[in-house]
């Protein structure tokens, strides 16, 4: 018999934890798994999956105006925000129902409490401590929010899926993923929406080319982008609105102020330090590329160690680390080529490298580029165009980059994925019949570079 109560002990059901888990205890392995907050992780509860459920009930109040178009003439409607509310509650505890099911099917003994570490192989949870072969650290991330006055009158991404009403004006401070997303959901539900970004343009990190055209898309749904500010002070006033100063001086009062501006390893608490285990500047686990800290005992996967912050990506990496340790497999995630989407309006899919990146690595690149205004919106009325890009490397003839902002850009994305992961050429594009009549379609169909670069 093992000297340890469990082989595998997990703190954190968020995706990568559970997918650990759920893995090791099918290999026989002896897991348990505690969570103190959101069984499934923030994918579940205040992530992924309440955002895209909302990104959809953006999309109507849109799809109504443009339905005249087509003939669809009564397009009068009056939106709840209690029934979207609500009824994304009962999905997510749908869910979250289904993962403790999953869980305790495949035999992982599930520990509802904060779990600390005590040792190197052991773990209190409350007043008891459970000894461990090994322990993996899967506690995601958390938001960040800046100190600033008033900062507790700020919403995250925690709190924003449940307001009691829904803000009439509101403020979406950040310019990643997250407030980019929401700035589109307030505004597609009907609240007057202003995103706020201290930078000169958001989605930093993206392509420039996407992220300028995302901006000029994005200010057509009617969000007021201001770039190149920031809130000094945030004042509640008796009315229960917000008065919030810019550090320009400027001052307007409004319902709401949610903050996007980045996430944090979530190690707080974790008693790590008392351990001696390796943190990065930011907090983040630092760990060797099986996923194992300093403290051979102990391992961590997903955003707690801060590589990519993206649900499949924690998946890969609590997948490769039981294969490695229980299945004798030598797994290794490959980070290379992982296709993302951003759900603004319009949505932006992208996988490899941008063009000022593919520019230093490929000396002879050619960029194809398409812009149209898609079929569906000649007659709606709509004056929503569509981006797409592809970066070939002239010498090998790979596709080392392709990009998309337009309707569904995830979904279309995502072949173009696994065509690239397959060392797909521009001659293969080229090749491909298309499917006629759909926007993807564009992208095995141009022919000639729109700019060229030469070593």
């Amino acid at each position: 018999m093992s000297q340890f109560d469990f082989d595998l002990f997990v703190i954190g059901a968020g995706s990568g934890g559970v997918r650990a888990a759920r893995m090791a205890a099918g290999m026989g392995v002896r897991v348990a798994i505690a969570e103190d907050r959101y069984m499934g992780g923030t994918c579940v509860n205040v992530g992924c999956v309440p955002k895209k459920l909302y990104v959809y009930a953006s999309h109507y109040a849109e799809s109504f105006h443009e339905a005249a178009g087509f003939g669809l003439i009564d397009a009068s409607y009056q939106f709840d925000w209690p029934t979207l509310r609500d009824n994304k509650k009962q999905e997510i505890s749908r869910l979250n129902g289904i993962y403790a099911n999953l869980l305790k099917n495949s035999g992982c003994t599930l520990i509802d409490g904060r779990a600390t570490l005590e040792g190197p192989n052991a773990v209190r949870v409350g007043e008891q401590v459970f000894t461990a072969e090994r322990i993996l650290i899967a506690t995601g991330g958390w938001p960040f929010v800046p100190d600033i006055p008033g900062k507790e009158h700020i919403l995250t991404s925690n709190e924003v899926f449940d307001l009691e009403t829904f803000p009439s004006r509101v403020l979406v401070v950040g310019g990643g993923y997250i407030a980019v997303e929401f700035a589109g959901i307030f505004a597609g539900l009907g609240a007057q929406t202003d995103l706020v970004y201290r930078g000169d343009l958001f989605l930093r990190g993206f392509d420039q080319e996407v992220r300028a055209f995302t901006s000029q898309e994005v200010a057509k749904k009617g969000v007021n982008l201001r770039f190149n500010t920031d809130i000094a002070s945030i004042t509640k006033c008796a009315d229960g609105r917000l008065d919030v100063v810019f550090n320009d001086g400027a001052q307007e009062m409004v319902d709401a102020v949610m903050y996007a501006t980045g996430r944090v390893p979530n190690t707080q608490g974790l008693g790590l330090d008392a351990l001696g285990v390796n943190l990065s500047r930011k907090g983040a686990i630092q760990v060797d590329d099986l996923f194992q800290t300093n403290l051979p005992s102990i391992y961590a996967v997903g955003d707690v160690i801060d590589r990519v912050q993206l649900t499949p990506v924690a998946l890969a990496e609590g997948m490769a680390l039981v294969k490695r340790l229980y299945g004798g497999a030598e797994t290794n995630v490959d980070y290379n080529l992982i296709p993302t989407a951003v759900f603004c309006q319009p949505n932006i899919g992208t996988v490899g490298l941008s063009e000022e990146e593919a520019c230093k690595v490929y000396p002879n690149l050619d960029v194809y580029r398409s812009e149209f205004r898609a079929m569906k919106h000649t007659l709606s009325g709509s004056q929503e165009r569509t981006l797409m890009k592809l970066l070939v490397d002239r010498d090998t003839d790979r596709v080392v980059g392709a990009h998309m902002v337009g309707a569904e850009a995830g979904e279309i994305i995502q072949g173009i994925a696994i065509a690239m992961k397959a060392g797909a050429t521009k001659a293969m594009f080229d090749a491909t019949i298309g499917i006629h009549p759909t926007a993807a379609e564009e992208f095995v169909t141009m022919r000639e570079p729109s700019r060229r670069y030469n070593m």
